[in-house]
């Protein structure tokens, strides 16, 4: 490791760790393994409740951790409690323990794909899209939307019985704005538009 990277990673781990050091449900960071791993168990702990729903890869990457690093930490905070994970698919996300419900996990993971997530806020702009003005407006076919159309669906967060319709859209609205600095740009736009109609809680 090069003492460039070694030192992008300590300011990454800082900067989450002051999150997580005010988290609401931070205990007391473990001693073992001393101040680098409470620094990065408290690193995990800011990041989890700012991301949520972020898989084992993109936390991994995101903190800049080794990927046993990573494992040892996560199963420590599992372990305590304070920390949560669910499988969907090929991912393992993270969630904090007790903050959502599984429809609220499962449109998590979703919104954390690019192309359910963009049929999400395209959706959420015009209900009345259909399935060629969503192919065009995030410049992907046709069947991949009719694939991220029945992901969607089997989730619960569909309803394809005439066009698509979201099924829990006031949900999908606040989970967007509450987090949509963790998603991408244009999360975050949507949500400058809607956050003075919304406010969220978890």
């Amino acid at each position: 490791m090069t003492d460039g990277f070694d030192g992008r990673k300590r300011e990454t781990l800082r900067r989450f760790a002051a999150i997580g050091a005010a988290a609401p449900f931070v205990g007391t960071a473990s001693a073992d393994g001393g101040d680098d791993a409470n620094e990065t168990r408290e690193a995990i702990r800011g990041y989890v409740p700012t991301t949520p729903g972020a898989h084992f890869s993109k936390l991994r990457d995101d903190l800049r951790l080794g990927t046993g690093e990573a494992q040892y930490h996560l199963r420590k905070l599992e372990e305590a409690g304070e920390i949560e994970s669910t499988k969907d698919a090929d991912y393992r996300r993270y969630f904090p323990a007790g903050r959502f419900d599984d429809l609220d996990k499962r449109a998590l993971g979703y919104l954390r794909r690019d192309t359910p997530r963009g049929m999400v806020l395209a959706l959420l702009r015009d209900p009345d899209a259909t399935g060629a003005e969503l192919a065009a407006a995030l410049d992907v076919s046709r069947p991949t939307i009719s694939a991220a159309a029945g992901a969607l669906d089997d989730a619960g967060l569909l309803d394809r019985t005439d066009g698509y319709v979201l099924t829990e859209p006031e949900r999908l609205l606040t989970l967007v704005v509450r987090y949509a600095d963790s998603f991408d740009a244009d999360a975050v736009a949507f949500a400058d538009d809607a956050a003075e109609i919304v406010a969220y809680d978890p």
